[in-house]
């Protein structure tokens, strides 16, 4: 396998980040505080060392990417900037340790939006800023990965949404880089708008641009401990939750609003069900929380944020959830893994899944009682195919397969079944806080295990990538000629 088009792709983006580091560099030393010197020693090392490697690997060849590079390369990218971006967090905050900065790092890349952190209310400014950038910048590299290598790799039977640019062409980089800055001007635009709105609402310029880059990217790091419970502004809690469902919607549909074609909205088969499966379960928490006894207004209003919230895969809390009782943690729990729509920021097994999962699993039933008529599933009125039904099933099964075994290890570490459990689901769907007061709304993961914590940034690697763009690497066919 050639390396170099791998090699400078990874250089490439690290210079990048390392411009994404000049940002929270040039907050702390417009504010005053001295650790602008910490952020612009880190960008100088993080562009030192994507420069060498970009231009030791410069070739004509970095225009075609193969397959096989391309499963490569994708994990080394998330990895490269999970470790660099954790640069930041070692020379800034007080008595962090590699682990904790790793952990921070990748929950960021990731849009997880779990913490090691404590008192954010009075951490340095640059570290918030560079907390939120890490998942804005995720968040757009989710989408064009979702919408330009996943369906080239068959990942998960994300063949169903793959270009047809992508047919007759094996030039992965330069399609890749077109829809990256196609998506960048939408996502940029609705980033623009989530600020207006969070601003106008009454939150501060800094609160409202920390919270309109984790919000449109579904990742849910705030700049207060206590989440956006610490707003009591129904009008700001409204904006998180328009920006959390416009993140969670097929960016693509997007695009092709740009260019005056709206027909898509319609069509699309993933919107109903996302917004059907968002309303019963915020009925059902809501009828939960009138029948102990609150308020209608407020158990409605508050069971819709925290429902979108952590299906969406945001992490978002405007209270402690985890106290309501038995019925909302297994409302939660389910939700975690259900997650928005192919294409988007979000995260879990995504919409399309079930769908076809159903639709697979009613043509079984009805060739069992009709075994000699030819019974086809469809998905948006199209046959599915042997293959994307096939790559649909092996994806669900890894899933709760793989789900299962970060839970045993977790509590192999010694944590409790609600907090390993529900800490093992928050990883690999990419939410962000889990159930109970160790790691729920209102914890934080910082006391866990080293174990504990190298798994779930391991999880949330997997849960990112899809599992099957890391795990192919594992199978020796892919290092043959």
């Amino acid at each position: 396998m050639d390396f170099r088009p791998i090699v400078f792709v990874n250089g490439v983006l690290l210079v990048i980040l390392a411009l994404a580091m000049l940002v929270p560099m040039l907050f702390d030393f417009v504010m005053g505080t001295p650790d602008w010197v910490n952020h612009a020693a880190s960008a100088g090392i993080t562009a030192l060392t994507g420069g060498i490697l970009a231009l030791l690997t410069r070739s004509k060849s970095n225009e075609n990417i193969s397959v096989r590079q391309a499963f490569v390369m994708t994990t080394a990218i998330w990895l490269s900037i999970a470790v660099f971006g954790s640069l930041p967090f070692l020379l800034v905050v007080d008595d962090i340790r590699m682990v904790d900065a790793f952990f921070e790092s990748m929950s960021g890349i990731t849009t997880t939006g779990s913490t090691v952190l404590i008192g954010l209310d009075n951490t340095d400014p640059g570290i918030l800023v560079w907390r939120s950038l890490l998942q804005w910048l995720g968040g757009v590299g989710i989408i064009v990965m979702a919408l330009s290598i996943l369906p080239m790799l068959g990942v998960g039977g994300m063949q169903l949404f793959k270009s047809e640019a992508f047919e007759q062409s094996e030039k992965l980089l330069p399609r890749a880089t077109e829809i990256a800055v196609s998506l960048l001007q939408v996502y940029a635009g609705l980033t623009v708008l989530t600020f207006l709105g969070l601003w106008l609402s009454g939150m501060s310029a800094f609160d409202a641009f920390i919270h309109c880059l984790t919000s449109i990217s579904t990742g849910g790091f705030s700049s207060h401990d206590s989440s956006l419970g610490f707003y009591s502004s129904k009008a700001i809690q409204t904006v998180i939750m328009l920006a959390m469902i416009a993140g969670s919607l097929p960016f693509m549909l997007y695009l092709k609003s740009m260019r005056g074609s709206w027909s898509g909205w319609l069509r699309e088969p993933q919107l109903l069900t996302f917004f059907v499966l968002l309303a019963v379960f915020i009925a059902a928490l809501a009828f939960w929380r009138i029948n102990g006894g609150h308020n209608v207004f407020d158990s409605l209003f508050n069971a819709a944020f925290n429902v979108i919230s952590i299906m969406t895969g945001t992490g978002y809390a405007n209270a402690d959830y985890s106290s309501w009782g038995p019925f909302a943690n297994v409302i939660f729990l389910t939700l975690m893994f259900i997650g928005g729509c192919a294409g988007s920021t979000t995260c879990g097994v995504k919409v399309f899944r079930f769908q076809v999962l159903l639709a697979t699993s009613i043509a079984q039933i009805r060739r069992l009682s009709s075994p000699r008529a030819v019974i086809v599933a469809n998905y948006a009125g199209r046959p599915l195919t042997e293959e994307v039904s096939e790559s649909v099933q092996v994806f669900f099964y890894l899933f709760i397969l793989t789900f299962a075994v970060i839970a045993i290890i977790l509590g192999f570490t010694g944590l409790d079944f609600l907090t390993a459990v529900s800490s093992a689901a928050t990883a690999i769907t990419n939410v962000g806080p889990a159930l109970g007061p160790v790691s729920g709304p209102s914890g934080t993961f910082s006391s866990f295990p080293d174990a504990a914590k190298w798994t779930m940034a391991f999880a949330m690697l997997l849960g990112r990538l899809e599992l099957f763009t890391i795990f192919a690497l594992f199978v020796p066919a892919m290092w043959r000629d």
